[in-house]
C-alpha cells in the first residue's frame, strides 16, 4: 500500500508531471525486487509489479471519468477532460520507459540481458517482420496498411483487457514500454559504439546525441501509438465500470466511449503515416 499512496489520484489531472515520477519509482522498485527475488522470471515479473502499483490509481481515475460521462455537459467539454487524463497517462508511460532505458543502458550486460531477455526477443521478431516487409512489399502503402492493421489488433486487446479487468490495458502498455525501452537502449549502445570506434573515445556530446537519436527514432511515432492505446483503454474502462454500476443503459456513456474509440483509431492512422513516411526521412 505504500507505493500506491505516494500520489493522490484525485489531484493528478492538475499535476500530470507527478506521473512521470510515479512511473519512474514504480519501475525501479519493481525491477529491483524482480531481479533479486525472482531472477529467472525478472523480465515479466517487473511488468507485473509495475502494473500492480499503478492499478489503484488508474481505477480511481477511470471511475471519475465514467461518473463525468453521466453529467449533463457537452461532449466537447467531456473530451477535454479526458485529454487531461491522457496527458498524465503519457507522463506515466514516459516515466516507466525512462526508468527502464536507464536500467538497460547502465546495468551490467549480464544483468540487463537477464531482465530484458523477453523484450530483446520481441525486438528480434519485430525486426525480422520489418525486413520481410521490405523484401516482399516494396510499396510503402502496403507496409503502412500492415502496420495500421497490427496496431488496431493491439488497440482491440487494450479495449478488451480494460473491459474485462477495468485497468487491464495498462499491462499491454507497460509491456510495450519495456520493449521500447530495450529498443532505445540497444540503439543507444550501438550509436555510442560507432562513435567510440570513429573518434577513439566517446565525448559527452556523443552520449547526448546518441540518446536523443535513440529516443526520437522510436518515440516520434511511438508516442502517438501509446496515446491511441491509452484512449482506447480509457473507453474500455469506462464501459466496464458503467456495466458494473448498471449505467450502461445511459446513452451518454456509450456515446462518450464510442467517441474515444474513434479518436484512438484516428490517432493510430496518424501514427502509421509518421512511422512509414516521416520517421525514415530523419532516422534512416
Amino acid at each position: 500500500m505504500v507505493l500506491e499512496s505516494l500520489f493522490n489520484p484525485f489531484t493528478l489531472k492538475k499535476h500530470p508531471w507527478e506521473l512521470f515520477l510515479a512511473g519512474f519509482i514504480y519501475s525501479m522498485v519493481g525491477l529491483l525486487i524482480s531481479y533479486f527475488v525472482f531472477k529467472e522470471i525478472a523480465g515479466i515479473l517487473t511488468i507485473f509489479l509495475i502494473v500492480l502499483a499503478t492499478v489503484p490509481m488508474l481505477f480511481s481515475t477511470i471511475k471519475q471519468e465514467e461518473e463525468l460521462s453521466l453529467e449533463n455537459v457537452p461532449e466537447i467539454k467531456l473530451l477535454k477532460e479526458h485529454t487531461k487524463v491522457l496527458v498524465y497517462l503519457i507522463f506515466l508511460f514516459l516515466g516507466i520507459t525512462f526508468a527502464l532505458v536507464l536500467s538497460y543502458v547502465f546495468l551490467p550486460h549480464e544483468i540487463s540481458s537477464s531482465i530484458f531477455k523477453l523484450q530483446e526477443q520481441a525486438i528480434v521478431n519485430i525486426n525480422s517482420d520489418i525486413q520481410g516487409n521490405v523484401i516482399h512489399e516494396i510499396n510503402k502503402f502496403d507496409i503502412f496498411l500492415k502496420i495500421v492493421i497490427n496496431n488496431i489488433k493491439v488497440l482491440f486487446f487494450c479495449i478488451i483487457f480494460s473491459f474485462l479487468y477495468g485497468t487491464g490495458a495498462i499491462f499491454i502498455l507497460t509491456w510495450n514500454a519495456s520493449v521500447i525501452a530495450a529498443a532505445i537502449g540497444s540503439l543507444f549502445k550501438t550509436e555510442i559504439a560507432k562513435t567510440a570506434s570513429l573518434v577513439g573515445f566517446p565525448y559527452f556530446s556523443s552520449y547526448f546525441g546518441a540518446m536523443t537519436f535513440s529516443f526520437f527514432r522510436y518515440m516520434t511515432h511511438g508516442i502517438l501509438e501509446i496515446a491511441a492505446y491509452f484512449v482506447a483503454g480509457l473507453a474500455g474502462g469506462i464501459i466496464s465500470i458503467a456495466l458494473i454500476k448498471h449505467n450502461l443503459q445511459e446513452e451518454k456513456v456509450l456515446i462518450d466511449a464510442l467517441d474515444l474509440i474513434l479518436i484512438s483509431l484516428g490517432i493510430l492512422v496518424l501514427a502509421g503515416i509518421v512511422e512509414v513516411y516521416i520517421t525514415p526521412i530523419f532516422f534512416a
